[in-house]
């Protein structure tokens, strides 16, 4: 049996302990708290910086937006699809705020919209920086909505039709007789080189070196500020305009992929598809795009 020296001796320890944890929790409590305090003081810290970057970035906005409202404005024509448009802007104006001011003028949204100034002009060059002046015409190149709607559905009604009349599996291109003649004389000396893989945009120059339906030799140059397409042959330069152009289909030639057997349809039937053979592979898309807009 232990006795009252050593039962008081145990009780007094075990106060300590006590005393000892509460020490500890006090401690303890008192870090968490100044934690917070710190990560409290972190995020309002963080929270005046974005406020603050916000408020600049606004106001930087706000000043540029003043510069162009301030800067003087010129008068100047616009072309799209042979309509004449007159229009008014601060010189300091960009060309996506060109393209928006647009767009309920000749209805083609202003993702779609290419604005030829000596060339295809870049939505961040201002008019200043590209010498706009009141006797400046400017080239709209673009396909209305409702156009390409259109289009879109009488592609699909097409296709839709061809699905419920012919076979399951379709047949290639270059596997149809009609196409078949022309490629069986092979690549043509003068053809360009296709690259598979890689989107390249049009050159400056005609694409050259290509075959239509009889085997004669064609060329396509891509008109843009006249928003045309001249099909070249011996015999004569066909000229296109672009919104004319109903569909573009195109297709790999089998065992030659870097080359595509291209079909530019001309009017509302699938015999109005003007073909041209051996279109390397790295332009297609961008042919599509100078047609249909991208």
């Amino acid at each position: 049996m232990e006795s009252p020296e050593e039962i008081n001796g145990h009780s007094e320890a075990k106060d300590e302990t006590k005393v000892a944890e509460c020490a500890v929790k006090e401690e303890t409590t008192e870090c968490i708290a100044k934690e917070k305090s710190i990560e409290s003081a972190v995020n309002e810290t963080t929270t005046e910086s974005v406020v603050e970057e916000q408020t600049t970035e606004s106001a930087d906005k706000d000043e540029a937006c003043d510069l162009i409202l301030d800067s003087p404005s010129v008068e100047f024509t616009i072309i799209h699809n042979k309509d004449k448009y007159t229009v008014s802007m601060p010189l300091l104006s960009t060309i996506a705020q060109l393209k928006d001011k647009l767009v309920d003028m000749i209805g083609v949204p202003s993702k779609m919209q290419k604005i030829m100034i000596k060339g295809l002009a870049k939505d961040d060059q201002t008019l200043e920086s590209l010498n706009v002046s009141s006797s400046s015409k400017i080239m709209v190149v673009g396909a209305k909505l409702q156009d390409i709607v259109a289009v879109s559905v009488a592609n699909v009604e097409e296709e839709s039709g061809s699905s419920k009349s012919g076979s399951s599996v379709k047949e290639p291109l270059c596997k149809k007789k009609l196409h078949l003649k022309v490629l069986e004389r092979g690549i043509p000396d003068d053809a360009l080189v296709g690259i598979l893989n890689i989107k390249d945009p049009l050159p400056p120059h005609p694409l050259s070196g290509m075959l239509n339906k009889h085997g004669g030799k064609v060329r396509l140059t891509f008109k843009l500020e006249v928003d045309q397409l001249w099909i070249g042959t011996k015999e004569r330069t066909q000229k296109v305009a672009m919104n004319t152009i109903r569909h573009v289909v195109s297709e790999p030639i089998e065992g030659h992929e870097e080359y595509h057997i291209v079909g530019f349809q001309l009017g509302t039937t699938e015999a109005s598809r003007y073909w041209v053979y051996w279109v390397p592979a790295q332009y297609v898309d961008s042919i599509k795009e100078a047609i249909f807009g991208g």
